[in-house]
């Protein structure tokens, strides 16, 4: 995705709403199995969650679903189980450039040149239900279902019924080895589940001598929730009846490994007599891997049983323990889903939404078309640029296709060569008349309105109280309109003065005094809330929850950002463009002066220039001051674990010879300490590889302390 086509504003609001809806359909398709939406649009929902945090790392939130494996197990009447080692999920691909891309990312994180070979084992995705198998001695004495990664359900007995699962394994294996994979039903099977279940629902009423309703009938949606709902059943007798299967797609807790690669462990465990996917090969090229894919995607209609994609591994078990994970899923694995679907209709309409920022961003109003399964009548034309570049206009028959938005896109104007008037973007802005442009290097065209347009003091109070900002309870969208209509509120301190207005609300309809205090309460409990969240809450762009911590690291008091914003703006205006010089190396000598004052690794110019622009503005200061007359947040503190080198800033440089430079920060990372591309007088230490040139010259000068590889492994091997 193209970052410059979303705000950082936006894109915050976007994954927090993301948040929430794949959370939702979590919950519905792993603990309730009664999924609400297709296969594909819940990719949908997860590739443009992806999309955003890559192209904004710094606003992941807390609540990622990608920091969050299925879902947690609520009103299950089986037991709980605790996982020894936590059941990962997957980051998913889904084009040959993502793949290829993910085996770029390993080759540089375990710094291998481009003449060694990694090797990847690739096989079918079933679409099941996961599931472990935990034997000792040979001896199956634990199933259980993932849940939520930590926590699952004890399925022991009803897996007991599946004649997939030995009780016993063969041959030699390790005295504890638990097994993982999928639990599935077969397309047939399915079918026919679904076919005795009638037949059973008539037998019934003929035997009461009732009107038969094939209504009444509980029929499966799909294989998957017939697996899932069969598995997870109370009475193992019921399991009993239901044709489940099973193969093995990986492992978790084990006292040896019966082999040195994923490939020979997979044949190992098929040796057991636990069924592995017949698709399963090994390749040692991305051609042949894509190959394969292709092959796969080929024969997928004619497979006996349902998949949507392929998965490739590592194959060497070494390379896999260096990768290790990230948030909920491996670095040395991924899931190739495949394409999503596409449709034709015609685009009826441009309409044109001004968000939070002023953005104005044209939304097509579509004859509703299914895509997928799905009923689709909007979709995302991104900005002026974006419909220039389509060519469309109100009447074009267009393709759209659900691969990666919310709002899914158009990928192709079928009808840009008939005559017919262009479309005019707009220069005011629809809400509030005022005039809209777009920044000098930007796409966006924005409302020059700011408070006084009414879509974006909305949209910016909803932001200042949603919940990665100051989560007020009882204080949502409908609410803020209202007081906003009321007179109650316009700028985010109002929010802190409604106590004057609560006679005026309890007036209003729909509001009880307990409903009123409540909300009165909540707001004054935000009064000394975390103020990298109130920050965050201005909107300013750029400046997202990371960035606003960081921030606050370097000033401490909140009060204090007002002076550093103060501080760029001066350096700025005290930078003299030299009549000779270009205006790229003269912006250039601003960004750098920026990032100098700033002094963090990971807060770079464009936020700068965003916080001094902001503070610029008068009416913004204005709004700033009058804000902290209302609130009292306590000062940042930076808390960090116990290692030797947990709080201190930490460089490497020069050539590392045991691992890439991203695994070294990885660690530094892992160990509590902050990773910095550059030396300066807050360095602590600087890690020194071969051919260490100036940042070595640098912390010498500057009295820091500089050790060898060496000396770092020993530093990781004593924190364990």
């Amino acid at each position: 995705m193209d970052s410059a086509l979303t705000s950082e504003a936006e894109a915050a609001n976007e994954l927090m709403r993301l948040a929430r809806i794949i959370a939702k359909h979590n919950k519905l398709y792993h603990a309730e199995d009664t999924p609400e939406i297709a296969d594909a649009e819940y990719d949908a929902l997860v590739r443009r969650n992806n999309e955003l945090e890559e192209a904004f790392p710094h606003l992941v939130r807390d609540d990622s679903p990608n920091k969050l494996v299925g879902a947690a197990v609520a009103n299950s009447p089986l037991s709980k189980v605790t996982h020894e080692q936590r059941m990962m999920s997957l980051d998913n691909g889904f084009s040959d450039e993502d793949i290829a891309e993910w085996l770029a990312r390993v080759r540089r994180f375990l710094n291998l040149d481009e003449n060694t070979p990694i090797a990847v084992t690739a096989e079918d995705k079933i679409d099941g239900l996961s599931c472990s198998l935990r034997y000792e001695k040979g001896e199956l004495v634990l199933a259980a279902t993932r849940g939520d990664g930590q926590i699952g359900e004890d399925v022991t007995a009803n897996v007991r019924m599946i004649a997939d699962i030995p009780q016993t394994l063969k041959g030699d294996v390790p005295d504890l080895f638990e097994i993982r994979g999928e639990v599935y039903m077969a397309k047939a099977d399915f079918d026919g589940l679904n076919t005795r279940l009638m037949d059973e629902g008539k037998a019934d009423a003929k035997a009461k001598n009732t009107d038969f309703d094939p209504e009444k009938i509980r029929q499966f949606a799909n294989p998957r929730n017939a697996a899932a709902g069969s598995l997870r059943q109370k009475d193992a007798a019921v399991t009993a009846k239901r044709p489940l299967k099973f193969w093995a797609h990986g492992w978790g807790v084990h006292s040896a490994l019966p082999g040195e690669t994923s490939f020979l462990v997979a044949k190992a465990i098929e040796s057991w007599g636990v069924p592995v996917s017949p698709l399963v090969k090994r390749f040692e090229t991305l051609e042949e891997t894509l190959v394969h894919y292709r092959h796969i995607e080929a024969e997928r209609a004619d497979l006996p049983y349902d998949i949507d994609g392929v998965v490739y591994k590592v194959d060497r078990l070494d390379w896999q323990q260096r990768l290790g994970f990230v948030a909920k899923a491996p670095r040395w694995a991924l899931a190739h889903k495949f394409p999503a679907e596409q449709a034709q209709t015609t685009l009826e309409a441009i309409d044109i939404q001004v968000g939070r920022t002023g953005k104005l961003t044209p939304v097509g109003r579509l004859k509703p078309v299914t895509v997928g399964g799905v009923v689709v009548s909007n979709v995302t034309l991104h900005n002026r640029d974006e419909i220039e570049r389509l060519g469309v206009r109100p009447g074009d028959r267009v393709v759209i296709q659900r691969a990666g938005d919310v709002i899914p896109q158009v990928v192709e104007n079928l009808t840009r060569d008939v005559r017919r008037e262009d479309y005019h973007f707009p220069n005011r802005c629809p809400e509030c008349d005022s005039e809209a442009v777009a920044e000098e290097g930007e796409v966006d065209v924005r409302c020059t309105g700011g408070l006084i347009c009414p879509a974006q003091r909305f949209q910016r109070l909803v932001h200042f109280v949603s919940r990665g900002a100051l989560d007020i309870d009882g204080l949502g969208e409908k609410s803020i309109a209202e007081f906003i209509d009321a007179g109650f509120i316009e700028s985010p301190a109002d929010i802190f003065r409604l106590r004057q207005h609560r006679d005026a609300i309890l007036a209003r309809e729909g509001w009880q005094e307990k409903s009123v205090d409540n909300l009165l309460d909540a707001v004054d409990n935000k009064r000394d809330f975390d103020a990298a969240r109130l920050l965050f809450g201005l909107g300013i762009r750029h400046i997202g929850t990371v960035t606003a911590r960081d921030l606050l690291k370097k000033v401490v008091r909140i009060e204090d950002i007002e002076s550093l914003a103060d501080s760029l703006e001066n350096e700025r205006s005290g930078i003299e463009k030299l009549p000779d010089e270009e205006d790229k190396k003269y912006q250039q000598r601003i960004d750098n002066a920026i990032s100098e004052i700033i002094a963090i690794d990971g807060v770079g110019a464009a936020a700068g220039h965003s916080l001094a622009d902001f503070f610029h503005e008068p009416h913004n200061r204005a709004a700033w001051n009058d804000l902290m007359s209302q609130v009292s947040p306590p000062d940042y503190i930076v808390e960090t674990r116990d290692s030797a080198v947990a709080g201190k800033t930490v460089v490497f440089t020069g050539k590392l010879e045991t691992m890439s430079r991203d695994e070294a920060k990885a660690q530094a990372e892992a160990l509590g300490a902050k990773a910095s591309g550059s030396v300066s007088a807050k360095t602590d230490l600087l890690v020194a590889g071969l051919g260490a040139g100036s940042k070595m010259k640098k912390a010498q000068d500057l009295g820091i302390e500089v050790i060898d590889e060496a000396a770092w492994a020993e530093i990781v091997k004593e924190a364990g």
